[in-house]
């Protein structure tokens, strides 16, 4: 099998971390063009002592290290003011300890691994994460609105966010129900499932939603190929069912930092 092919059903998860990590599809996915232009132009450089997945997103990290966009955030970078406002936030967080979040709780990785990929050791990722959730939950506190059917699921979601300190303005199991609420009391941030108690669509909910104001949305579904096909706008944030409750921490965590919701159209 080619190296390619290897690469290939990791890149949707890949590109699912540059947008988490920087806010945006469009430069998320910049970082991964460049990071497979590194790869095809020197693949004897690819590391080949490690798991496939591992020497990719060891790749990227060394293209985004490279590229040091916290230095200036919002300044050259081509951000505009409210990505810019949002990296100047993300700035007050150390790069490694936004990095050891993301990796563990969102993409998975064992505390040994992110410590190969940024360079660390198991322990030292431990603190790293440590300090990153408690300077993210110290910064930021929301409404928040839950769109899920699954009665045990959506307590559980409830749970994890009053745990955070955030309020929940609502549960909604339908896409009516969703949009009535939020129009009722306006949420700070939107949980959504895609499928929903009467065959409606959480995304379609969401839309709705996002006609009348501008929310960050995180996506949680048993159903991600649905949004990760690349062929249009996809969600920054989206989680897999069954999920850690970690995971959702994390999504909640760094969603909040950015106050443009990205959609599928």
């Amino acid at each position: 099998m080619s190296l390619g092919q290897d690469l290939a059903p990791h890149l949707p998860f890949l590109r699912r971390y540059a947008r988490a990590l920087t806010g945006s599809q469009g430069h998320g996915d910049n970082f991964v063009r460049a990071t497979l232009e590194a790869i095809v132009a020197a693949p004897d450089d690819f590391p080949r002592d490690v798991d496939p997945r591992l020497g990719l997103y060891r790749t990227f990290h060394a293209i985004w290290s490279s590229a040091n966009i916290e230095e200036d955030p919002g300044a050259s970078s081509g951000f505009d003011d409210a990505e810019g406002i949002a990296q100047a936030r993300l700035g007050r967080i150390t790069p490694l300890s936004r990095q050891a979040l993301l990796l563990t709780a969102m993409e998975g990785f064992t505390p040994e691994d992110t410590g190969y990929l940024i360079e660390a050791s198991a322990s030292e990722v431990d603190n790293l994460v440590a300090e990153a959730l408690t300077e993210i939950e110290r910064q930021t506190r929301a409404e928040v609105l839950i769109i899920e059917d699954e009665p045990i699921i959506a307590m559980d979601i409830e749970t994890i966010v009053r745990d955070l300190g955030h309020t929940v303005t609502g549960v909604a199991v339908t896409r009516d129900e969703a949009v009535a609420q939020a129009m009722a009391r306006r949420p700070g941030l939107v949980l959504a499932d895609i499928q929903l108690a009467d065959d409606s669509s959480g995304i379609d909910a969401v839309k709705d939603i996002l006609q009348e104001f501008s929310v960050p949305v995180i996506f949680i579904t048993a159903f991600p190929e649905r949004l990760l096909t690349g062929e249009r706008p996809e969600p920054t944030f989206l989680i897999t069912k069954p999920f850690q409750r970690s995971t959702v921490k994390a999504a909640i965590a760094q969603a909040l930092f950015f106050d443009n919701a990205t959609l599928p159209a």
